[in-house]
């Protein structure tokens, strides 16, 4: 087991690296299989429970706010159980999820298995943070933090070949993505710190409502994260369908789309070194309208398989940096408290996809899936113009 770092409370480089393919691991499994998986596997789950676009549309938000209210009981038990005791429970909870999911026999039983696999990303990303927050150097932690966002990535990439190869038999790959996320529990079990830990429950700088609640740069940050959230909402939910309805692609070359998604998805990893180089603002910017372009782009050619490709290729990077520049935000702009800092700018982004999927489901369903996406577009095009703004103390 790691120890719990050096006479300053610190972890060694080697410690650091081990904690950081734990987390990484860790977000992988919580986000890209428990939760987006469910996106890969929307037209199977339309055809085996006969759902139409606004219930499939539903139950993504049911798995969106079920995030939200885990993250809020993420941040308040974080400072008091520690990272370890959290994350471990997080994997847990993705696991459990993933094995309702893939015994569902009815819509309903899907349903409570998609929400409390959601649910465990919201778990997942305050104890990570705290960890790397309090027992990972200086100099290695943003670097440290994006690198274990962008395994969401890697879970997506992962989720693709795994729909390809067990095609029709989705039930069999839900199973695998089960042993996947047990594996990755037991990795987080003995490797991820516990950071400082408040066991008497009396306010600390990590508690719920940090102090000042809306330091300065808050409400930028919390409204970018807003715009950003349902922005990806169409994708993520009805990404691979419009390929495959719209667009009459194959299982295999829609499947394809998604691994690109998640493969790329992983340089969102250098949303560490962009934030250094050139400042979030102007990072924010640039990759936000990436990702409304990517999105454009796959509602007006969703038959052109190359096209697809590019666009879910580009759509991956940019939402993994993205995610990765407001978790920086969030824990410069929340300075005294970054678990707390993280878990609102990740709530809020949740908040955002919550109302955004079943908008676009409506949308998709009344007027027609290009319309959808390309409202998911617009509203990508005006948040990157809600730009962060970090001010250290």
């Amino acid at each position: 087991m790691v120890a719990e770092g050096d006479e300053a409370g610190l972890l060694s480089r080697r410690q650091s690296l081990w904690l950081t393919g734990a987390g990484l691991s860790l977000i992988a499994v919580c986000y890209g299989l428990a939760r987006f998986a469910y996106g890969l596997f929307v037209p199977v789950f339309r055809a085996e429970f006969a759902l139409d676009a606004g219930t499939a549309g539903a139950i993504a938000s049911g798995s969106y706010v079920s995030y939200c209210l885990a993250i809020i009981a993420s941040t308040i038990l974080t400072p008091r159980f520690g990272g370890r005791a959290v994350a471990v429970a997080a994997g847990m909870t993705a696991t459990a999820g993933v094995l309702i999911v893939a015994a569902a026999p009815t819509a309903g039983v899907l349903a409570v298995g998609v929400l409390i696999a959601g649910s465990s990303t919201g778990v997942a990303s305050p104890p990570l943070a705290h960890a790397v927050a309090h027992t990972v150097p200086a100099p290695m932690r943003n670097r440290t933090q994006t690198v274990i966002n962008a395994g969401t990535g890697i879970g997506v990439a992962v989720a693709g070949p795994i729909a390809l190869l067990t095609h029709e038999h989705w039930r069999v790959a839900w199973v695998l993505f089960a042993i996947i996320c047990a594996l990755a529990t037991l990795w987080a079990a003995f490797v991820v710190p516990s950071g400082p830990v408040n066991r008497s429950g009396a306010t600390t700088a990590d508690a719920l409502i940090p102090r000042p609640l809306l330091p300065t740069g808050s409400g930028r940050l919390l409204t970018a994260a807003a715009l950003m959230g349902a922005a990806s909402s169409a994708m993520w939910t009805f990404g691979r369908d419009l390929l495959v309805s719209t667009g009459g692609m194959s299982e295999s070359a829609s499947s394809i789309a998604w691994v690109f998604l998640g493969a790329f998805g992983v340089l969102g990893a250098a949303a560490g070194d962009l934030s250094r180089c050139f400042g979030i603002r102007a990072s924010w910017v640039t990759t936000m309208l990436v990702m409304g372009l990517a999105t454009g782009l796959l509602a007006a050619y969703p038959g052109i398989v190359a096209v697809a490709w590019l666009a879910s290729a580009a759509f991956g990077a940019a939402y993994i940096a993205l995610t990765g520049l407001l978790l920086i935000g969030g824990t410069e702009v929340y300075t005294q408290a970054p678990a707390a800092g993280v878990g609102l700018a990740f709530l809020v982004i949740a908040l955002g996809q919550a109302a955004g999927a079943p908008v676009m489901g409506a949308l998709s369903a009344s007027a027609g899936p290009f319309i959808a996406f390309i409202a998911a577009a617009a509203v990508a095009a005006i948040g990157a113009f809600i730009r962060p703004v970090v001010r250290r103390p």
